[in-house]
């Protein structure tokens, strides 16, 4: 137990994180109860329970944790394949979630279990990390949860993973010719997928990916063209966003309004910016927006005074993974974006998400704890 837990001083906590994550999870619960009453029990309950666990973890050494980085990702890898058991269960048309008497979403638990996982891995091995050969071996070791991830299928998720993982990289000190040769891969292939599904090539969309997620980018193209399914989540949440004006149509109101007449089929998950939008207005918006900023620049300035390379590359991690996500998912409701189904950090209903992230912001607070500077 002493190993596990240090003494602190009060003063090194970093309650100015912790006032950031509160507020923005209060906007959530706030538009999650108004669109989808029923929940508000789940969901008050599983940011209490969320929140408790930041805490206990803030005060857990993380360097005892990263000791069982490889139970870690052996168990990671054990959860995504009980996905394709009978525990499994699969809700419009996607398997991931595992019935445990509750519901339980491994792939949310993969984000941060990988950023444990390879922060101590790239710590271990810091001085190969500009051997490209060291870069391969990190990819190989990503490649099997992305696999099973990729398999119930959530591309979404990899993607996300994945931009983590690369930003994990960079902060570690990766050659800046590997980041121009993955610039340089990248940036064509990803035009070449909008290219097949755009044109019907039938290349990738129907043999590597599914053929509803080559509709996914015809719809954010010419949404005129999927009013009535692909686009239409979108379509009406920019009505609700619009909606909204300035100040916002005001919480859980009576009004009819988009939202309660019943236009965004999805309003307490990934979409639930829009009603933050439709009853905050533009105010509201620029607050979350400007809160999931902070919360993720917040990450970074932790990194960047970490007392060792681990604790550097936990928060970074967490940093790219809060500002990442919460970006794409406000990119789509707001069709910027294709529908990738990436909820919105700390706002969007979901206890396994919820979950997961309190976790990850725990261990960024110990980091901040045993930093050997001061923000």
């Amino acid at each position: 137990m002493r190993e596990m837990l240090k003494k602190y001083k009060i003063t090194e906590y970093d309650f100015f994180l912790v006032a950031m994550i509160l507020i923005t999870n209060i906007f959530g619960i706030l538009a999650v109860t108004s669109s989808f009453p029923t929940l508000k029990t789940m969901v008050i309950g599983g940011s209490i329970i969320s929140f408790l666990l930041m805490i206990f973890l803030s005060l857990v050494d993380y360097t005892f944790l990263l000791k069982f980085n490889w139970f870690f990702y052996i168990a990671n890898l054990v959860l995504l394949a009980l996905i394709f058991t009978p525990m499994g269960t699969t809700i419009n048309g996607a398997r991931r979630w595992l019935n445990l008497g509750f519901r339980f979403q491994p792939c949310e638990a993969a984000k941060i279990i990988l950023i444990l996982f390879f922060a101590q891995f790239i710590m271990k091995y810091k001085d190969k990390v500009k051997d490209i050969r060291f870069i391969f071996v990190c990819f190989a070791l990503l490649g099997a949860p992305i696999l099973l991830i990729i398999g119930q299928p959530d591309l979404s998720t990899c993607i996300m993973i994945f931009v983590t993982f690369a930003c994990m990289l960079f902060v570690a000190g990766m050659d800046w010719r590997l980041v121009a040769i993955a610039l340089t891969v990248a940036v064509p292939l990803v035009l070449f997928v909008i290219g097949d599904a755009v044109n019907g090539w039938g290349i990738v969309f129907g043999k590597i990916l599914k053929v509803y997620q080559g509709e996914r980018i015809l719809a954010w193209l010419h949404p005129e063209d999927f009013t009535t399914d692909k686009a239409y989540q979108t379509l009406h949440s920019l009505m609700a966003i619009g909606s909204g004006g300035i100040r916002g149509k005001g919480y859980n109101t009576d009004d009819v309004t988009v939202l309660n007449a019943g236009f965004i089929s999805e309003p307490q998950s990934d979409f639930v910016f829009a009603v933050i939008g439709e009853e905050f207005g533009f105010i509201g918006g620029c607050a979350v927006i400007f809160l999931i900023l902070i919360i993720a620049v917040r990450c970074l300035m932790i990194s960047f005074r970490a007392k060792d390379k681990a604790g550097q590359l936990l928060a970074a991690g967490m940093g790219a993974w809060v500002g990442f996500q919460g970006f794409i998912n406000i990119s789509v409701v707001t069709g910027l974006f294709p529908n990738t189904g990436l909820p919105l950090p700390f706002i969007s209903a979901g206890t396994s998400a919820i979950l997961s992230m309190y976790a990850g912001m725990g261990v960024v607070l110990n980091v901040r704890l045993q930093s050997n500077k001061y923000i």
